[in-house]
């Protein structure tokens, strides 16, 4: 008599199979968007066909990015080379700053009121000043875009590093734990969350310091603020609308990338592990 197989019923947690995430593909997912932009689409046709002189129809939008699409591209690659540019020069101040006024009470009293006033100073006045004192290549606008970025990060981290759990710092403290080792395994990773928090701010808009640097500095050549400034002294409407429009998406695309690095980087966190669910 042949031995028969005896099988065991699984777990009902090993019964359960994982189905795999649909993510973007699902329909609720997309679809809101999509009825949306179509529902924007006819309303900007709309106003185009009763305010001629202030939305041009998207096809004259359309069709200026077709036959200047070289020109588009050149212009979008010269701004987003400012925004990344000044971001990175924001960035690496902001946070060298924010350790600083985070280890160093005395710090953050001197420099916190000059952060604040830098904040609340117009960008615009000041980029003349600087095509005056650096000239008129990118060095200006990096320095315009990188102040637009910079008190943000700024804040945002310095109060990342200072929000560390008492009972935490006491452990290390019992260990005889560096100062150094402290902000290193501690506080900076404790602030992470704060950073990008920022840099989801930041990010989209470096792309407007970049635009705010071309219109304002003197001597642009390049980029898509050039291009809009060019286009309304000429009164070319849809020119003005099509630049807008790759800075829209520029911005758009900038602010994915920093939420897909932010999950990538922020795995371990616990808004992270909450939202995977």
């Amino acid at each position: 008599m042949a031995e028969q197989e005896v099988i065991m019923p699984l777990p009902a947690a090993r019964r359960r199979t994982r189905r795999p995430s649909l993510g973007f593909l699902h329909p609720r997912m997309w679809l809101p968007l999509v009825l949306m932009l179509v529902l924007l689409g006819f309303l900007w046709q709309w106003g185009a066909h009763k305010l001629p002189y202030l939305l041009p129809p998207l096809e004259d939008i359309g069709t200026t990015l077709k036959e200047d699409s070289e020109y588009y591209l050149d212009s979008a690659w010269a701004t987003l080379k400012e925004a990344l540019g000044g971001l990175g020069l924001g960035l690496v101040c902001a946070f060298v700053l924010a350790i600083v006024v985070s280890e160093f009470p005395l710090a953050r009293r001197a420099i916190m009121p000059v952060a604040v006033i830098l904040n609340v100073t117009p960008l615009v006045a000041i980029a003349p000043a600087l095509v005056v004192a650096f000239g008129f290549g990118m060095l200006p606008k990096l320095i315009v875009t990188g102040l637009i970025c910079f008190f943000p990060i700024l804040i945002n981290t310095s109060m990342g590093l200072r929000t560390v759990p008492q009972p935490v710092l006491q452990v290390y403290r019992t260990v005889n734990a560096s100062r150094l080792e402290t902000l290193w395994y501690i506080r900076i990773p404790s602030a992470m969350p704060y950073l990008f928090a920022a840099l989801r701010i930041v990010f989209p808009l470096s792309i407007v310091g970049a635009v705010v640097a071309e219109l304002s500095a003197a001597g642009s050549s390049k980029g898509l603020g050039t291009a809009i400034s060019l286009a309304s002294s000429m009164n070319r409407l849809a020119a003005v609308w099509a630049s807008i429009a790759i800075l829209a998406v520029l911005g758009s695309l900038l602010l994915l990338a920093v939420t897909l690095l932010e999950r990538r980087v922020l795995h371990w966190h616990e808004t992270r592990q909450g939202s995977g669910r």
